[in-house]
């Protein structure tokens, strides 16, 4: 495997995306670990990322000085070039021109890393300090004009840094140099496919649980689903499947899932109407943190109180969490270094004090991933190609107070907009396409009548892993069929607008 250590850059995990992409497993890890942990990882390459800091700041993050002697293949990116040029004994120095964004990279020595890649090409850069002198034994590969050593080599050694960002889709041919990497230079095999994520995770489950009793967090999203299919395959018997009707679903979703479940795959379910009890939580709040985490610990509160009613001590609680929850939460033991975006329902929402004691087979994987895992168990195409859905549900998608008239509102126009993109053959080719409530309201004219009602924002986006989004530019017709439908069968609503912001600089959701 090839190891990813984070010194809290947000593209850390699209490294490891564009790694997997080769079916070469991967796994990031914190600066802080030791080489005696890397060791018994028994790594073929090794990845230092980059990461917001400057190796002068005082609290800069630093690895164990052994590990740069393992023996093992080295790519530093951005920070990691910096950090790896000063450890090995080269100079690093604060630039008077920093550089930020894309600019053109001409390769000087195109052996090994650079193979079969053009001589000037495209290039994504985000660096305030730069490497004055490389470390002995190292030759400069390639510069931009600003930037004399924009990449740096040892061939002997096997050690290279690049000072731009190979793994965004900014950087032309970025995934080659990044193959190359792994089989010119690690001399690794493509050997990590879904099936053998499933038999590895099967077993795990198999291990950590033994004969205890599970209870699994299912929402009907792709998430969830899998983790309980793959619950089901371990430990079938010991399974129990919770699904919690918050209230907070799309239009007669409670319903779609509860069917989909009993009947398609006969597990062990159990359908717990709560809604009153989270309109209630969530009345008078209008922070999104807040309502991420008052619906996290509600949640919680719920499985804790409906677990004691089954039969048998459960000890465990399984969730769909991805990896793009944990980066953008910022928590545990991936990603001490980065900076808290906001709480994900199922990462940074649940409180300190559970009952449980947690399992989450899909922590490491990107939602491609999930889907491919999906398709290798046969769950049914309607929930492997179901647009991902945020655990707060639609609460996160209502500016300011939840109330039930709200949701009701928006699951109307939510429904609209999906009958629409689905009517248009659109569906697929999109990665999420949803309603958002705005309580500000304005002036309109519904049939000979002055109204003074609210807005809705449609939000429609192409991504492959949620870290990066652009907006979808809708066909007129489609859009104009959504605003006619939206403001002609919902009284609540006289106007209709689009979102065209990309991710970054905004989130895909609202709040």
């Amino acid at each position: 495997m090839i190891a990813i250590i984070d010194f809290g850059s947000q593209y850390s995990k699209l490294i490891a995306r564009k790694v997997r992409e080769n079916q070469v497993y991967c796994e990031v890890y914190p600066h802080t670990i030791t080489i005696k942990e890397l060791k018994e990882k028994k790594i073929k390459g090794l990845i230092l990322s980059g990461g917001p800091y400057s190796l002068s700041d005082k609290d800069a993050p630093k690895i164990d000085k052994e590990i740069m002697h393992m023996g093992v293949p080295v790519l530093g990116i951005c920070y990691g070039m910096q950090l790896m040029t000063e450890m090995l004994g080269g100079t690093v120095k604060t630039s008077n021109q920093r550089e930020y964004g894309a600019a053109n990279l001409f390769i000087d020595n195109n052996f090994d890393l650079f193979e079969g890649l053009w001589l000037e090409m495209s290039s994504w850069m985000s660096h305030g300090d730069t490497v004055e002198v490389p470390p002995p034994g190292f030759k400069v590969l390639a510069h931009t004009q600003s930037c004399k050593v924009a990449a740096i080599g040892n061939s002997e050694k096997k050690y290279y840094g690049l000072q731009f960002h190979p793994e965004v889709s900014h950087t032309q041919r970025g995934q080659e140099l990044i193959r190359n990497f792994m089989f010119n230079i690690c001399e690794m095999e493509p050997n990590w496919y879904a099936d053998t994520f499933i038999d590895k995770t099967l077993k795990e489950i198999k291990n950590k649980v033994e004969d205890e009793q599970v209870l699994c967090a299912l929402s009907g999203g792709i998430d969830s689903t899998v983790v309980a299919v793959l619950l089901h395959k371990a430990i079938s018997k010991n399974l129990t499947c919770m699904f919690i009707d918050h209230g907070l679903m799309r239009k007669d979703e409670g319903k779609n899932i509860k069917q989909i479940f009993e009947k398609e795959y006969n597990m062990n379910l159990i359908y717990v109407d709560a809604q009153d009890r989270f309109y209630k939580k969530l009345k008078g709040i209008t922070d999104p943190e807040k309502k991420r985490k008052c619906i996290g610990e509600e949640f919680i509160r719920v499985f804790e109180e409906e677990s004691k009613k089954l039969k048998g001590d459960i000890k465990f609680l399984a969730q769909g969490t991805l990896y793009p929850d944990v980066i953008e939460s910022a928590i545990g033991d991936v990603s001490k270094t980065a900076v808290t975006i906001k709480s994900h329902h199922n990462v940074g929402g649940l409180p300190e004090d559970i009952d449980f004691k947690i399992i989450e087979p899909l922590r490491f994987l990107f939602k491609d991933e999930v889907r491919r895992v999906a398709k290798e168990m046969d769950v049914p195409l309607e929930i492997v190609n179901r647009h991902p859905f945020p655990g707060p549900g639609l609460a996160i998608r209502i500016i300011g107070e939840v109330t039930k008239e709200r949701i009701k509102t928006l699951q109307e126009a939510d429904a609209i907009v999906m009958e629409e993109i689905k009517k248009a053959d659109l569906y697929n080719d999109i990665w999420q396409a949803f309603a958002v409530f705005l309580p500000i309201k304005t002036v309109g004219v519904q049939g000979d009548n002055r109204s003074y009602e609210n807005t809705i924002c449609l939000r429609v986006v192409k991504s492959e892993d949620a870290m990066t989004a652009n907006w979808v530019r809708l066909p007129y017709e489609v859009l104009e069929a959504i605003s006619s439908r939206i403001t002609n069968e919902i009284k609540e609503i006289n106007r209709v607008v689009y979102d065209i912001t990309s991710k970054p600089p905004a989130t895909i959701e609202w709040e």
